[in-house]
């Protein structure tokens, strides 16, 4: 919690780490709460849900006619988020050669539409997430290694509830508060169970 709340009003890429479930999106949502960008859209790109087909088109837009069934132009998700932040959730499933693009507006902080000839300036702050060891994709050759470096400036690993058994208790009572409210009943754990 320090280091997010640290980190947060800067405008360093920060990697996401830990295993399915420990709260990576809570935690992109919380920073982009707490950071100067956070009456800026908030947009959260899931890597391994889009097909490779449209991830480009998704990511960077499109021109009309940049292929059939491109009737009229569209902005893509980056363009969307421009002023705001994005969360690349999952980035270990992004396919390699979209890698090289996403390296590219990084680094150069433009964005070419499908299509398009002309670039268009971006103001964004990336976050990544992911489930996966990058580096060892890396080493694999799954993930390009200067993605990699670019991506991990400034890592946030999130520990599995089973290393931070003593989180058990105050979740348990957030979420039974919760459902309380929700159901209008007043369900208690009993210190046995506790």
């Amino acid at each position: 919690k320090e280091k997010v709340s640290k980190v947060a009003k800067t405008e360093a890429i920060l990697l996401i780490v830990g295993e399915s479930g420990v709260g990576k999106e809570v935690i992109s949502k919380t920073i982009h709460k707490i950071s100067d960008r956070n009456n800026a859209p908030y947009i959260q790109i899931n890597c391994g849900a889009i097909p490779e087909s449209l991830m480009e088109a998704e990511l960077f837009g499109y021109e009309k006619g940049a292929f059939t069934g491109a009737v009229t132009a569209k902005p893509g998700l980056l363009e969307v988020a421009n002023g705001g932040t994005v969360l690349l959730d999952e980035i270990g499933e992004m396919p390699l050669h979209l890698q090289v693009k996403l390296l590219r507006v990084i680094q150069t902080k433009e964005i070419t539409r499908v299509g398009g000839t002309k670039t268009k300036k971006l103001d964004v702050r990336f976050l990544a997430a992911t489930n996966r060891d990058l580096k060892q994709l890396a080493e694999q050759g799954k993930f390009r290694e200067d993605l990699y470096y670019r991506l991990n400036v400034i890592p946030i690993k999130i520990p599995p509830l089973r290393e931070r058994i003593e989180d058990i208790h105050p979740l348990s009572q957030h979420f039974l508060n919760k459902y309380n409210v929700k159901y209008s009943v007043n369900k208690r754990i009993s210190e046995e169970a506790l």
